[in-house]
This record gives structure tokens, C-alpha cells and sequence, in this order.
């Protein structure tokens, strides 16, 4: 439920639900990790093994095609946790020793189909990504972040949940960062009532370059947006500050810029965000409405085969949050189950590639 705190004569809510947490207070506790026990990690690689031998697509994988015994019990209940609870998860424990990097892809996109349904990450299609750098400049405005080994500032992705796995972590540096919006929020009306209209209101973002036919190079949604009795937040600062040098966008005013910079410094205060550092075999699972993420800078091995490397699931649930319209319209498309589609450009055939191209 939403509490009403009174400010300017305008009611601000400030949302007390389970989205609304520290992680000054989960770095105490180990209740948002999932161990996955002995009998789990047979479970999970009877259905690698299974899955492979049965040709499954790993574009078309749903749950039924990675059939779990108790650990698909235990998947349910994480599913809850991640869409209706905390907002996230950390799946611990597999072992990745022996893998391919084909029965990890399956191992992963298997668990995630208990969540929901693979969608498209990026114009070419791909609904398995790779989180890897590859040479890419990041002050090109067409190149996402995830390409590169720049540090990356707190924001969300286009789809109800993104997923990570880590094959291989870096030399060093490339550390998982997460933060509740809901408790930025909170934060902001408590410290700066007078900005969090700027955060209501409507911003530019860059498609970075991936249009749909009708589609404008950009799309202007809110930032924040209450909806029922929690909070549906969209960050993505990048996106918005590459969108200024877009045709037909508006300047970014003072206060817009302000209040950009403070959910930022926000997100990255030690007492409210949560660090996590990712060892081979864990799959980290984030609700986007709910969660912002980051990642710091990282330095990768000289040797190819040694350096940082982690698969990405982005998945639309059915049985995910209400949600505002504009988040199937002038944000992302629409699935068949009404959800936020990812970039899904028409002509284009989905593919689970395991090359990183």
C-alpha cells in the first residue's frame, strides 16, 4: 500500500511495498540467493541433456521443453519473488565445470522460460545475447553499452525481466550493481519534493537506431509512473542524453537534468544499492519496472577465451505487474500476451546465436 505524504499541497506517494528495500540491509542476509542443492543441479542437467537430444529451439523454448521436478517447484516460487516481490533474484550454484557453452545456453534459456518468454534484444533479433566487449566505441550513439567494457550507469532494459548468466568473469572490475526505484523514489519526495514532478513528466530516449516502420527515432515517456500500489519506472540516462542530439527533441531543462542526476546518485549510494559479484554458473533475474542496474567498469584477460562473457535473456510474463499503456505502445510493442515485446523489428527472424556478433 501507498502511503500519502502531503508536499506543496500536492499528494506524493511514497510506496511501502516489497519493491521497497536497501541494500544496506540485503548485504546482511542471503535470502534473495538461491542455492541450487545436489538434487537441483541433476535436474538441471537431465534437461540439458534432454533438451539437446530433442532438438529443442532455444528461440521457441518454453518451460515444457525444460521440464523440472522440484527445482521447477522451487522456479515458480522465485518467479513470484521476482515479479510480484523483491524484484530479483540470484540463482546460485550450478556447475559449470564440463559445460559447453551450448548446455550453458540451455541451462539458462531453460530457466528463464519458467519465467516467461523470450523477446528480442537489439535489431537483429537475438533472444540469447551476449554481454561481452566487442571493440565497440560507446560514444557512438548506435552502440549499447553491454558491447563495450565501459562502466555502465543505473537503468532499466525493454522487457518485464532481463536476464545474466556468467560464463566467465573479467580479470577484474565488472561488478553487478542493483537498486530498488522504488526506494529512489521514496528517497527522492523525502529529500527533494520540489523534483519529483520533473520525474512525472515526459522525456526523450534514443531507439539507438533500432526504428520500427512508423517509429520515430525516439520515444517520450515518464520516468516514473505510479500504478496501482507500486511504483513502473523507465531509466535509461544514456539513452536520454543521446537522444538531445535527435531531430524534433526538446532541450533537457535545469531541473530535467537535476533530477536525472539525482536518481543516479541515488541508485549508487552505498546504503541503497546492493552489489553482487557474479561467479560462473549464476543467473541473476531482475524485474525492470522495479529494479535499476549498473555495472562498474571492467578489465578483461588478453587471451579471447579467458575474457568476461555472460549471457542475456530478456523475457515478457504474462502474469507480470499492471502496467501503463504506454509501455506497449509508444515504449515497446505489444506480445501476444499483452506484454512489453523487446525490439522486435518486423521482417526480422528471432535467433539464439552462440557467437556474440
Amino acid at each position: 500500500m501507498a502511503a500519502e505524504l502531503a508536499s506543496e499541497g500536492i499528494d506524493l506517494p511514497v510506496f511501502e511495498n516489497e519493491q521497497y528495500w536497501y541494500g544496506k540491509d540485503l548485504q546482511q542476509r542471503s535470502d534473495w540467493i538461491y542455492e541450487l542443492s545436489e538434487r537441483e543441479q541433476l535436474e538441471v542437467r537431465h534437461a540439458i541433456a534432454k533438451a539437446i537430444a530433442g532438438n529443442v529451439d532455444l528461440v521457441s523454448m518454453t518451460a515444457a521443453d525444460f521440464a523440472l521436478g522440484s527445482f521447477g517447484v522451487r522456479l515458480l516460487e522465485i518467479g513470484r519473488e521476482i515479479k510480484h516481490g523483491r524484484g530479483f533474484a540470484l540463482i546460485r550454484g550450478l556447475n559449470t565445470m564440463g559445460l559447453t557453452l551450448t548446455e550453458q545456453a540451455y541451462a539458462f534459456r531453460g530457466v528463464g522460460a519458467h519465467f516467461g518468454e523470450a523477446v528480442s534484444q537489439n535489431a537483429k533479433g537475438h533472444v540469447l545475447g551476449h554481454v561481452t566487449n566487442l571493440g565497440l566505441d560507446y560514444s557512438d550513439p548506435t552502440t549499447r553499452g553491454y558491447q563495450t567494457p565501459a562502466e555502465l550507469r543505473f537503468h532499466t532494459d525493454a522487457a518485464d525481466i532481463v536476464g545474466l548468466m556468467c560464463v566467465r568473469g573479467a580479470r577484474s572490475g565488472g561488478l553487478s550493481r542493483i537498486a530498488s526505484s522504488t526506494t529512489v523514489w521514496n528517497e527522492v519526495v523525502r529529500r527533494r519534493p520540489d523534483l519529483v514532478r520533473a520525474l512525472l513528466k515526459t522525456y526523450s530516449f534514443t531507439r539507438w537506431g533500432e526504428i520500427r516502420p512508423g517509429q520515430r527515432a525516439h520515444f517520450d515517456i515518464p520516468l516514473f509512473h505510479p500504478c496501482g500500489d507500486r511504483l513502473i519506472a523507465v531509466f535509461i540516462s544514456g539513452a536520454i542524453e543521446k537522444a538531445q542530439a535527435l531531430p524534433g527533441v526538446a532541450p533537457l531543462t535545469p531541473t530535467q537534468r537535476e533530477a536525472i542526476a539525482l536518481v543516479d546518485e541515488l541508485a549508487s549510494d552505498d546504503s541503497i544499492r546492493l552489489d553482487m559479484e557474479f561467479r560462473p554458473g549464476d543467473m541473476q533475474f531482475l524485474l525492470n519496472h522495479a529494479t535499476l542496474h549498473s555495472r562498474t567498469a571492467y578489465e578483461d584477460w588478453p587471451e579471447p577465451e579467458k575474457r568476461r562473457h555472460l549471457l542475456r535473456l530478456w523475457l515478457a510474463c504474462p502474469d507480470g505487474p499492471a502496467l501503463p499503456d504506454y509501455m506497449t505502445t509508444e515504449f515497446q510493442g505489444r506480445t501476444a500476451s499483452g506484454r512489453p515485446d523487446g525490439v522486435r523489428l518486423p521482417g526480422v527472424e528471432l535467433k539464439a546465436n552462440l557467437d556474440p556478433d
